[in-house]
């Protein structure tokens, strides 16, 4: 009997979860990292194209609402998301500019860039990443298999050992949850009452 796509699918798919569990330790401490800085008025920047660009306003609706537990809303923006500044960088200085040039209008020094490409090799994408670090802040990347790069362009990287753009996505969705609960974990252990939070209404 021949393999289905979904068989197929969910080796990948199993190979790429494995070599998350075996980076667990560098998603917990993003998400340490990124409550320390979001609790004293830092920000998150975030972006990525089609499917990667989703995940990437999925994270910043995480950060901005709330992932598990209620807190107060944190500072984060989805370059992806801005399509009127996307569209009018895009006309006028070209697609390799449409993240580099919203980084260099938001980000300040020790801000965190979150960068999502299965590739790796996303032109708009690896000149954020270069601009981000010209820039001072902190870049962590998401991509699939390395080197590529993205990865050598980031200050730190999570890769998904899988083969298919579906897999790695579906991966990536997941290191999202997690560098979220660990977010949440660390709010709670240093400031009770910022895990809690207020809703401001």
């Amino acid at each position: 009997m021949t393999s289905s796509w979904l068989d197929d699918h969910v080796d990948d798919l199993r190979n790429g979860m494995d070599s998350l569990v075996r980076q667990q330790h560098q998603v917990a401490a993003w998400g340490a990292a990124l409550a320390a800085h979001l609790a004293s008025g830092g920000r998150l920047l975030t972006a990525g194209n089609g499917g990667s660009a989703a995940e990437a306003q999925h994270l910043t609706a995480e950060v901005v609402g709330k992932f598990d537990r209620d807190r107060r809303p944190f500072s984060g923006i989805c370059l992806s998301a801005e399509s009127s500044s996307f569209t009018a960088i895009l006309n006028d200085y070209g697609a390799d500019q449409v993240f580099a040039r919203q980084v260099a209008g938001h980000g300040r020094v020790d801000d965190v860039l979150v960068l999502m490409s299965t590739s790796g090799r996303s032109a708009n994408v690896v000149r954020a990443a270069r601009a981000g670090r010209d820039l001072g802040l902190r870049v962590w990347a998401l991509t699939g298999r390395t080197p590529n790069p993205l990865a050598r362009a980031a200050d730190e990287v999570v890769s998904v050992d899988a083969t298919s753009t579906a897999a790695v996505q579906e991966v990536h969705l997941v290191a999202l949850h997690a560098i979220c609960a660990a977010l949440d974990q660390a709010l709670q252990g240093a400031a009770p009452r910022e895990a809690a939070g207020m809703i401001v209404g």
